[in-house]
């Protein structure tokens, strides 16, 4: 489990303990949210699943709608590791970062519990535009503008020629989307690893071309 201080708090824990109690009550309503559905989990039953008191609960994430947006920011910032990992290696070229972001993108999309909880998500921001704006902001946007400063650089240093980065951004990430509306609909992802990287491989290949890359050798 991540840092708890990385989460929404309606207050923050202050003492190992407190720390304790927060993951143990995140941990819980998780597995019981995925198992049971957001609207048939009492706060009663994470309490009773996770120990500690209701008091601590309310005191800690205010509500299990706060509950439930923690959940998210813990589960956001999981996948935001999980997407740049081994992208920060020095000298990695734009063709290698791209194509690591896709891998690991998609790596993560399909876990089952991933895909679980997504279709959860989205039904909750279904009822809450608040929360969906929220979700939206501090992460696929986050994503989008990361990228967005990459193809810049990029730009800047001559390698590429990206008139309109933010659109591009969009254009790149959006060669998961088939994958994502498997994820959605629950629909079985059949793709074996050599045919994700070839996949992949067109569709960073093709991206660069359209940005006037000339590869190096």
């Amino acid at each position: 489990m991540s840092d708890p201080k990385e989460c929404y708090f309606n207050e923050q824990p202050h003492t190992k303990r407190g720390q304790e109690r927060c993951t143990a009550f995140l941990e819980t309503a998780t597995d019981l949210f995925m198992e049971k559905g957001f609207d048939s989990v009492s706060l009663d039953d994470i309490v009773q699943h996770a120990g500690g008191s209701k008091a601590s609960l309310y005191k800690f994430f205010g509500n299990k709608e706060g509950l439930f947006t923690a959940i998210c920011d813990h589960r956001r910032e999981i996948f935001l590791k999980e997407i740049y990992m081994n992208t920060d290696t020095e000298g990695l070229d734009i063709k290698a970062f791209l194509t690591t972001i896709l891998k690991n993108f998609h790596r993560h999309l399909v876990k089952p519990n991933n895909s679980k909880f997504f279709r959860l998500m989205l039904e909750r921001t279904k009822h809450d535009p608040e929360l969906a704006a929220y979700l939206y902001a501090r992460g696929p946007e986050k994503i989008l503008n990361n990228i967005c400063d990459y193809l810049k650089r990029a730009t800047q240093q001559g390698l590429i020629i990206c008139e309109q980065p933010m659109t591009s951004a969009q254009v790149f990430l959006g060669c998961l989307w088939n994958f994502k509306w498997k994820v959605i609909i629950g629909a079985p992802i059949h793709e074996t690893s050599e045919e994700l990287d070839q996949y992949v491989e067109y569709c960073i290949n093709l991206f660069l071309k359209s940005h006037e890359y000339k590869e190096s050798f």
